[in-house]
């Protein structure tokens, strides 16, 4: 495919592609600089068809989020609450059934699911939630806990990180989602979340989450205070991490939202920094599969753009998120299989129904 740039410097990163050449550090921080934005996409673009056609995937998937009381209080999050807050809450078993119960008539195909570090719930309640999740709904696949939860429990049960895993894989985890990370880098670690787990133990844990036979995926939250050097270090500790392990099944660039955050700030991400991470995901990450675009952070309508410049996943249908929405976001909460289906559509692409592990469900409808 011949492109016509208007920024010529792009046609060294253009050449490096077509050779299937690695990108190395300086190629990520100009993709971020360039202002050839058009250009920038189409070697995105190119790459993603080379990888999955005219394909673009979702998933019928169901969030439950089982509490907001989190004792590290992240300056980022607007989520977390202290426990006897407003609107603090914890769902007990018999709760997170009832929800379940609520849309057993749906065919969803993931839960996923994620919480704050509540001191209150004991390490059996994490292993009964799983067996509950798995009891109703046994055909989905239940992806669930970031490595900073993995962490807090290990220590809750007092079990090293490899038999926390393991028994939360015998009690029904089968696949992580990639949260907590946020940026692997220690400024940024002890500037906004110093009580979190620090990048050196998120990437051992993910280690070993990945040596236990369970896929996760990766995310980066951008668009606060860091640089854009400390990105393109965070893109390549996941390629590296990648090369070693094959463990990650998706990368999710996540855009930040500040309000109602001790960041609140800072002005939201503009749809060409939230393009610019899509496609410098889909370049610098070669051994990734899938690059996500998030329609929860960043909207539906550039969601849609985004699958032209490298994402190829619009994640999915979500059903009642809670997380982004309480720092700003105005997307829908939820969407449905025939609303999933139009936006891939109208975008030019053939909606792919998977499950957590990209096997097609439905056959790509032809646009």
């Amino acid at each position: 495919m011949k492109i016509s740039f208007i920024d010529k410097k792009l046609k060294g990163i253009y050449s490096k592609v077509l050779k299937n050449s690695r990108l190395c550090k300086e190629d990520g921080i100009y993709i971020y600089e360039t202002r050839d934005l058009i250009g920038l996409g189409q070697i995105a673009n190119t790459v993603r068809r080379k990888r999955h056609g005219n394909k673009a995937f979702y998933i019928y998937n169901q969030h439950l989020n089982y509490t907001n009381v989190c004792k590290n209080r992240c300056e980022f999050c607007a989520y977390a609450k202290d426990e006897g807050d407003f609107g603090a809450y914890a769902w007990s078993i018999e709760e997170i059934k009832k929800r379940l119960l609520e849309r057993i008539d749906e065919p969803v195909n993931e839960l996923h699911i994620v919480g704050g570090l509540n001191e209150d719930l004991s390490f059996e309640y994490f292993i009964d939630l799983l067996k509950t999740v798995k009891k109703v709904r046994p055909k989905a696949t239940i992806k669930a806990f970031t490595c900073v939860e993995i962490d807090y429990l290990s220590n809750l049960a007092g079990l090293t990180i490899e038999k926390t895993i393991q028994q939360l894989k015998e009690a029904g985890l089968e696949m992580m989602p990639g949260g907590g990370a946020e940026v692997l880098n220690s400024r940024i670690h002890e500037t906004l979340f110093p009580k979190k787990i620090d990048h050196n133990r998120w990437l051992k844990i993910v280690k070993a989450v990945h040596k236990a036979g369970i896929k996760t995926n990766a995310t980066m939250l951008y668009g606060h205070i860091e640089t854009i050097e400390e990105r393109v270090d965070h893109l390549i500790t996941l390629r590296d991490l990648q090369d070693e392990t094959c463990g990650f099944s998706a990368f999710i660039p996540l855009a930040f939202h500040s309000e109602n955050t001790q960041l609140s700030h800072l002005p939201p991400t503009t749809a060409i920094d939230d393009l610019k991470n899509i496609a410098a995901a889909r370049l610098m990450l070669d051994n990734f599969d899938h690059i996500k675009a998030y329609w929860v952070m960043i909207g539906e309508k550039l969601a849609q753009v985004a699958l032209s410049f490298g994402a190829d996943d619009l994640d999915g249908t979500i059903i009642e998120e809670r997380i982004t929405h309480t720092a700003g976001a105005t997307s829908a909460k939820g969407l449905t299989k025939i609303q999933m289906e139009k936006m891939i559509i109208q975008a030019g692409f053939a909606p792919v129904e998977r499950d957590s592990f990209y096997n097609a469900i439905n056959a790509p409808i032809n646009t």
